[in-house]
């Protein structure tokens, strides 16, 4: 497959790239559970539909510079690099490379805030600096794209409270 390389981005660019795409909820988990979520290659295909398959190219421990590949939909791949890693907190990656070249560069972030006992709120990111016919058709689908993330991050809620979330002590 094709790999087209893409421009390797710090986490800054997530809060400056020209397009962006944010959404948050609340979920009833702490940010050890939600963590464990997301560090779970298996968990993403289940709530991010545009994922089909996340495999870690990089052995444990995770951390920062650790890379994967994630398979799309349309046969898209995304040859990744977490550019931050903070456990419990944050974590953003960016595209190092993609099977399709409709982007100079493309990262996300999440962002994990405790709120109430048991309860944290996540905040995800997604960043990206379109390119070629990309330029045109990214901002035209900007409202779907709007819906279709909010519904994924609340499909993640609910996997996470049913199957990562812990009874609350005491």
């Amino acid at each position: 497959m094709k790999r087209y390389e893409c421009d390797r981005v710090d986490d800054s660019f997530i809060d400056t790239a020209p397009i962006r795409y944010v959404n948050s909820v609340v979920i009833d988990a702490t940010p050890d559970a939600i963590w464990s979520a997301l560090e779970d290659a298996s968990a993403w295909p289940r709530w991010a539909s545009v994922i089909k398959k996340v495999e870690w190219t990089s052995p444990p421990p995770f951390g920062l510079g650790t890379t994967r590949t994630v398979t799309m939909t349309g046969r898209m791949c995304g040859y990744e690099e977490f550019i931050a890693w903070d456990p419990g907190r944050r974590m953003s990656f960016r595209f190092n490379a993609a099977s399709m070249n409709g982007v100079s560069a493309f990262a996300e972030r999440y962002t994990l805030e405790p709120t109430n006992p048991g309860q944290t709120r996540v905040t995800w990111v997604m960043a990206m600096s379109p390119k070629g016919v990309s330029k045109l058709i990214v901002p035209l689908g900007r409202r779907g794209m709007e819906l279709l993330f909010g519904r994924m991050l609340r499909t993640f809620k609910t996997i996470v409270e049913a199957e990562y979330a812990t009874a609350p002590s005491g």
